[in-house]
């Protein structure tokens, strides 16, 4: 469920008229609903609400500060997988308690800077990495706790670029070794295992490769715990898909994925973390863009819009679908036709969409919004082409309000610097 809907013919976020928000924010920009992201948090906790399960905030999925701190004052915490990323959630109000440390790469600064933050766990994804952060540790004089994120070798069926627990994926402890690990992990200064990390991959709308990964931790804790490993944690992960075609791709519901929690692992003892992200934000965001030019070919119909791939780089990317809705509804009884929605990139990947139905009226000066928006869009967004970062834009009932502004090309320029050989002109 979400919050943009078409009143009196004119597609709203809220209360607001997206027209209204084109009009003074400008296009290309994106739009965010308070309301989605509140209801999204509320059915996730309570759906969890019986296993007493941590809601974290994966924020690679949108790191905007309002949606941070938004989420955050409802009672999340936060999935950092950067030390920017760390830094932006405690200056957003995240209480370092609250934040778990993920990723594959970690710097020794990056584990530094979690360590003297205080956060609640780090999760290790390598034996490199598991001794960088024990000399830190100790170099600190703390005790890093600590979670090993387990590679389960489990298909999660999604996009290749988007599957992480497959045995051939970059991520976490190969399965065979895991034991090994942890036994070594105890044995460490540095270290206070907690317990267990995992996490399989994103967009995913079968529970079947969730239950079989869940399943396998399950034997680990045992065989752990067996061996004299404290787990006293299961961070799941997060993963749970939404849908970008309608009726062609519903995920289950966050009801059903608890279940799937609450039936593998729900008896084990362990303190649960989830960590949602996609499926919190994903469909409360829309990119909305303006026609600049209608270009009919001799084979094709194209719809040349304001927004382009360094915008929302997803199609491109990922070949990923987004609904293209026209902001004011054409006069019933219009006829569709196919075009390709393309922006203004030099660029024949920068496609939104192609041979997709549209209105016939659509044509210059005309907005439309390109759904699904909220999740793994602005926040992958560059300055290709020399076209500056689009603001991004948080409604709340009537009220809307800028969180991200256009920065001016003026500042994109300062941000470089000639050599002292080159003549200043």
């Amino acid at each position: 469920m979400h919050h943009f809907t078409d009143r009196d013919g004119v597609l709203h976020a809220e209360g607001v008229p997206l027209t209204a928000i084109a009009e003074t924010v400008g296009t290309p920009c994106y739009v965010y609903s308070t309301a989605t992201l509140t209801r999204h948090h509320r059915v996730f906790t309570e759906v969890f609400a019986d296993l007493g399960a941590r809601l974290c905030y994966a924020m690679k999925a949108n790191g905007n500060r309002a949606v941070l701190r938004l989420l955050t004052d409802l009672g999340a915490g936060v999935d950092v997988v950067s030390g920017g990323e760390l830094a932006l959630a405690l200056a957003a109000g995240a209480p370092a308690e609250r934040i778990v440390f993920s990723g594959v790469g970690k710097s020794e600064g990056e584990l530094e800077a979690a360590l003297r933050a205080g956060v609640h766990q780090i999760n290790v994804e390598s034996e490199p990495e598991l001794d960088a952060l024990d000399a830190v540790a100790r170099r600190l004089g703390v005790r890093a706790p600590i979670a090993i994120r387990v590679n389960p070798d489990v298909d999660a069926a999604t996009h290749a670029k988007i599957t992480t627990g497959r045995a051939e994926n970059k991520f976490g402890i190969e399965w065979t070794s895991a034991r090994r690990v942890f036994r070594r992990a105890t044995t460490l200064e540095g270290i206070a295992v907690k317990g267990i990390a995992l996490h399989i991959g994103s967009q995913i709308l079968d529970l079947a490769p969730f239950e079989a990964a869940f399943g396998k931790v399950r034997d680990l804790v045992a065989l752990l715990r067996a061996d004299g490993v404290p787990v006293e944690r299961l961070d799941l992960g997060g993963g749970l898909g939404v849908s970008y075609l309608d009726d062609h791709d519903v995920p289950p519901s966050p009801a059903a994925y608890a279940e799937i929690v609450r039936r593998t692992v729900g008896d084990l003892d362990c303190a649960l973390t989830i960590e949602p992200g996609r499926a919190l934000v994903g469909n409360a965001g829309v990119l909305l863009s303006r026609i600049l030019y209608r270009k009919v070919g001799i084979t094709r119909t194209f719809l040349i819009v304001d927004a382009a791939m360094n915008d929302l780089i997803r199609p491109a990317m990922y070949e990923a679908h987004h609904a293209v809705h026209p902001v004011i509804a054409p006069p019933p009884g219009t006829d569709t036709m196919p075009m390709d929605v393309v922006g203004p990139v030099c660029e024949s990947a920068d496609t939104f969409a192609r041979d997709r139905s549209l209105p016939v009226s659509l044509g210059a000066g005309d907005l439309v919004a390109f759904m699904t928006a909220g999740a793994y869009c602005a926040v992958m967004a560059g300055q290709y082409n020399g076209r500056p970062l689009v603001p991004e834009v948080l409604v709340d009932g009537e009220r809307f309000h800028v969180v991200r502004r256009r920065p001016s090309l003026a500042e994109m320029a300062a941000l470089e610097d000639l050599p002292p050989w080159m003549e200043e002109r």
